[in-house]
């Protein structure tokens, strides 16, 4: 009865539960595309730039869980990053994040050096 109750409320969701959040219907199509555009951001990144190392890693396991499965409740588990409409919210988030780190740059060098020991604290200087 659990296994039917389940499956009647991934069919029949009204509500995500969750303010200014609607139901999407259809996510997993939005999903592989905005994962491909996001990895098509990340090819113009310098392959030595630890963000597009981590994000590409991020995204294409997450492109191989929605391609892998069109069980919804499957994805959510798998992905284990909310529900499915949250994470539609997070991949469209990453793919502007990237937009923006690719016009930023992180990867060049500082214009200005960091001043000496900027990064070195001592447990004292929190107290």
């Amino acid at each position: 009865m659990f296994a039917t109750r389940r499956l009647l409320n991934a069919v029949t969701k009204k509500s995500t539960g969750i303010y200014g959040l609607p139901v999407h219907p259809d996510p997993r199509p939005q999903l592989i595309t905005l994962y491909n555009d996001t990895l098509k951001t990340l090819e113009k990144f310098p392959e030595h730039a630890v963000y597009r190392q981590a994000t590409a890693a991020l995204t294409n396991h997450r492109l191989s869980v929605v391609e892998g499965t069109e069980d919804i409740n499957k994805i959510e588990e798998s992905i284990d990053a909310g529900q499915i409409e949250e994470v539609v919210v997070q991949a469209v988030e990453e793919l502007k994040l990237a937009g923006k780190m690719l016009e930023w740059k992180p990867w060049e060098p500082l214009e200005t050096p960091a001043p000496k020991d900027q990064w070195n604290y001592k447990y004292n200087d929190f107290n």
